[in-house]
């Protein structure tokens, strides 16, 4: 059993060129802990294409081997210090998580 992991944001700001910005400062700063955190398998993070307004704003999907993995991804301390990016423009955030 795998368990994948997808969340969605919302930014606060309402400026298209700052969402995209603030998107890929979310982007970079998560993708990088793909090769760090152990238990991760992957990540990827990518900004929303259409129905801009009506849908999240922001996607990250990844993939553990289980439960315990993403655990341990959720505690890493890099994974703490890429989180502090997503707060400073993150309005309102969902989450599934979901065996495969």
């Amino acid at each position: 059993m795998s368990i994948r992991h997808i969340v969605m944001w919302k930014l606060a700001s309402e400026a298209p060129e700052e969402k995209l910005a603030q998107a890929e400062e979310m982007r970079v700063a998560l993708e990088g802990l793909n090769g760090v955190v152990p238990t991760l398998r992957s990540l990827t993070v990518r900004p929303n294409a259409l129905f801009v307004g009506a849908n999240y704003d922001v996607v990250l999907d990844s993939t553990f081997d289980d439960p315990d993995g993403l655990a341990a991804y959720a505690a890493h301390p890099a994974h703490e210090e890429a989180a502090k990016v997503i707060k400073k423009y993150a309005a309102q955030r969902t989450a599934v998580d979901y065996e495969f």
